[in-house]
Formats: structure tokens, sequence, C-alpha cells
């Protein structure tokens, strides 16, 4: 990794340790990406309900949530640090904390490794230590594999550095349980092919970005037609994986028609990109935002439906 320094502090009129203390710490939480962050609670709570089969313990889903928002802001800090120099190239990176000179390379560091630990001890002393452990992996993951390993390596990065967005839902079962069970193991699968079609239509969106960078993630490797075939591939094997649950015991019929409800518009949206991208449509026409946008709400309303459905059975 070739690194570049923060753009120096004399551009934005002071140095970091002298800017004024709210904007400071504005800094820090943005460091943690916390909009990202949203998608770890809507994953996780809902799995608790599932696995208490009612409504779980205030105090724990408190507890699990905020250990969770540590752990997953250590691995987002860190992973600023590793990729400084490749924000500073991309217009949507343009403007985090280390790329500004906000925050300096070093506080960074500190920063993330210090999330790392607090957050590993906080959910091994107030939660369970499987949780701490599958919590540390997943950002071990995220940073040593993913960021380290495959993001400037392979056009598959988004497929296997995937797993550590996958991970909150067994850290939700495992909190409430202090074990894991296939419930939760078909959910991790949900979310494990849930990230590729929900991540390349907006980095179709923005492959110049990633192309200037020279991250080879698919977009930039790959033409819109071959894109929007995997998409459709995975969509397909998503929604499949989505129905497992009711007939293996764990949901009833809210969750179904949810899931199927929710899954059929998915490939439908799916096999419109695909359908546009086939014609060679592209620019502001090929609407793969459209996707990306419905992903978000589509995993949002079948983790609702996970966790309403006990009450319905």
């Amino acid at each position: 990794m070739t690194a570049v320094e923060s753009r120096p502090a004399a551009l934005l009129g002071t140095s970091p340790g002298h800017r004024p203390f709210g904007t400071r710490v504005m800094a820090f939480v943005a460091l943690t990406k916390p909009r990202i962050i949203e998608l770890l609670l809507i994953t996780t709570v809902p799995v608790m309900f599932l696995a208490e089969q009612g409504v779980p313990s205030l105090w724990l889903v408190l507890v699990t949530c905020f250990g969770g928002y540590l752990s997953a802001g250590g691995a987002n800090a860190l992973n600023m640090y590793i990729d400084r120099d490749i924000d500073a190239l991309m217009d949507r990176t343009s403007q985090r904390p280390l790329v500004t000179g906000m925050v300096s390379p070093r506080e960074c560091l500190a920063f993330g490794l210090t999330l790392a630990v607090v957050s590993t001890l906080f959910f091994g002393l107030l939660v369970n230590w499987l949780s701490a452990a599958l919590s540390l992996g997943a950002l071990l993951f995220y940073v040593v594999v993913y960021t380290m390993l495959l993001k400037r390596r392979t056009a598959q990065n988004i497929v296997w550095g995937g797993i550590a967005g996958c991970m909150p839902v067994l850290i939700g079962w495992s909190a409430v349980t202090n074990e894991l069970s296939w419930a939760a193991v078909i959910l991790f699968l949900v979310i494990f092919f849930w990230t590729p079609p929900h991540y390349w239509p907006l980095s179709m969106k923005v492959k110049d970005d990633y192309a200037r960078a020279g991250v080879p993630m698919l977009p930039v490797v790959a033409g819109n037609k071959a894109v929007a075939r995997q998409i459709v591939l995975y969509s397909w094997v998503m929604v499949a994986v989505s129905l497992l649950l009711t007939p293996l015991g764990y949901t009833g019929w809210f969750y179904t028609a949810v899931a199927l409800a929710a899954g059929g518009w998915w490939l439908w949206e799916a096999h419109a990109l695909h359908a546009r991208a086939k014609a060679g449509v592209t620019g502001g026409k090929l609407k793969e935002m459209r996707l990306f946008h419905w992903s978000i709400t589509y995993v949002s309303l079948l983790f609702v439906a996970v966790a309403v459905d006990p009450f319905l059975r």
C-alpha cells in the first residue's frame, strides 16, 4: 500500500489538535461511519427477538447494540487508516477526516485499536465471551481480510469481505442464547448473498471513482451486463435462502408472506436492471440506484418480519 499524508493542517486554518472541541468530536464520530452502523442495528435486534421467541431483555439489547457499535466503529476507523491513500483519490470519500486533515493518521490508528480492545472486553464482560469472540472476528476479518488482502486485489472483494457484515446476525443470536443455531446461520447467509447485489449497483454508479483509485470492484473490471447478471444470480440465491426459515420451523406465516412479497419485488428490480444493461442502456437511464435503495428497504422489511413473527405464531 502506498500511503498519502492527510492534507496539510494549514490549508484548513489550524492543526488538528487546535480545532474546536465539538468539531474534533464529530470528526472522530465520522471515523466510525455511523450511517453504515444503522444496518448493524437492523440485523442485530430482530435476531435477538427471534432467539428469545419474544421480547429480550432491554438491557441486553442496549449493551449488545452499543458493543456492536464500538466494534464496527473500530473496524471502520482502521479501514480509514489503511485506505487513506485511495480515499484521497475518490470523490465519495474525499471529505473523510483523514483526507481533510481533521484527524491525523496516528490519532485514527490509536482510536481504532482502542475501540477494538474496548468493544471486545465490553462484550465479554457484559454480554458473553462467545459474542465477544464473534465481534472481534468480524473486526479482524473486515480490517485484515477485506481491507488489507482483498479490496485492492480481486473483483470478488465485496463477496468474501461481506462476511464481516454478516456477523451481527450471529452476535445477536449468541447474545441471547450464548450459542449458535441453524436459524442464525440461515440469516447469516441471507446477508452474505444480499451484500453483493446490494453493493454492486452503487459500485456501478461510482465505478469511475474506484477505477481512479485502482480498486478492482466488479463494475470496474466487467461490463454492466455481466455485473447485472451476477446481481440476478445472487438475488435468486438470497431469496431462496430467506425462505428456509419456515420449513425448518423457525418462523411462521407472517415472515413467509413478507419474505415472498419483498423477495419477489427484489427479483423484479434485479431482472429489470439486467434487461436495461443487456439492452445497452447507460448513464442515468440504467437506474442502478433503484435496486440499491430497494435493497436497504428489503433487508429492513425482512428483519422486522423476523422480530414480529414470534408474536403471531
